[in-house]
């Protein structure tokens, strides 16, 4: 089988397609055959190796964690599901490797995939609305007629979270460039804010959450905006947030590990029309090299890049 791997950690350069053995699926594994796979920054920042306490130096390493498809084989112990099974997921961040005509996942970091999407729309919506449902449902527990502000609300995770805040109930300020603010407010953003003309002492204790999906604010700033009861979710880990996160706070980092609650919620949203991914390029595996690097250094298109297999 073909898959987008590299040897060492380092530049774009290091990527490449090559053949390899299809891999078995061990205890709790299954394999799954990719129909469409989707693009994070996360995975250049570990192809730089930027994450390498967490990553390891095990080589050769695939590069992708969203994936969708369908289920090829089955390890022991996999009880859910069967072969022939619809599904998307993640991989673990060891993993990785979603890239690739076959990819093998744990089964409780796959779902089952709504038949009302494709594998391209289930693949761009899974880490991004993973980590915006473990902020904002798990963590934050925003409910109805809350007020949340979210920095970045159109970037990948920011969108997610905005179509999820709608669907609490709670009001949402968004802050994003002044082009951006029709379609912030289609996603149900209730106040747009240009982020280059953003000023905090407008915004002092006015939320009871604030997510900063782009790394914009300080733990301060967060502080500042926040009610007396209120939290800050991050999920940019900068030294100073990883130590203030860390201490006993409101100020908590997030992440988009997959649990049965968030898959089945992120999917029971979409299929009810309140969850809808925004997918800019799909391109087949033999230009994911290209694309990605593409993505890295210049940072369009405006939605996910969909890496699909099978085309």
């Amino acid at each position: 089988m073909k898959r987008v791997q590299y040897l060492r950690y380092g530049a774009p350069e290091e990527l490449r397609l090559d053949e390899v053995k299809q891999p078995d699926p061990e205890r709790g594994q299954i394999r799954v055959q990719v129909r469409a796979a989707a693009a994070n920054p996360m995975d250049w920042k570990i192809r730089r190796g930027e994450m390498k306490a967490l990553t390891g130096f095990r080589f050769p390493r695939g590069l992708g964690h969203d994936f969708a498809g369908v289920v090829e084989a089955v390890g022991p112990g996999v009880e859910r599901l069967k072969v022939g099974d619809e599904v998307f997921g993640v991989t673990s961040i060891r993993q990785a490797g979603a890239f690739a005509e076959y990819v093998v996942a744990d089964e409780k970091n796959v779902g089952f995939k709504p038949s009302s999407l494709s594998f391209e729309q289930a693949a761009a919506l899974t880490i991004v609305s993973l980590t915006a449902w473990n902020a904002l449902v798990a963590k934050a527990r925003l409910r109805a007629g809350q007020s949340v502000f979210i920095s970045g609300c159109l970037g990948g995770v920011g969108r997610s979270a905005a179509q999820i805040a709608k669907m609490r109930g709670a009001n949402i300020v968004g802050s994003c460039s002044a082009s951006g603010r029709e379609e912030a407010l289609a996603l149900g953003v209730g106040e747009v804010v240009d982020y280059r003309a953003f000023d905090i002492a407008l915004y002092q204790r006015r939320f009871d959450v604030v997510f900063d999906t782009a790394g914009a604010l300080s733990l301060s700033q967060c502080g500042a905006m926040l009610k007396r009861r209120g939290m800050s979710l991050h999920i940019v880990p900068t030294p100073a947030k990883l130590f203030g996160c860390l201490l006993p706070s409101r100020h908590h980092l997030v992440f988009g590990n997959p649990t049965p609650q968030s898959i089945s919620g992120v999917a029971e949203a979409f299929d009810r029309g309140q969850l809808v991914p925004a997918i800019g390029r799909i391109v087949p595996l033999c230009e994911a090299i290209s694309a990605v690097v593409e993505l890295e250094r210049t940072g369009s298109p405006k939605g996910k890049l969909v890496i699909a297999p099978m085309q």
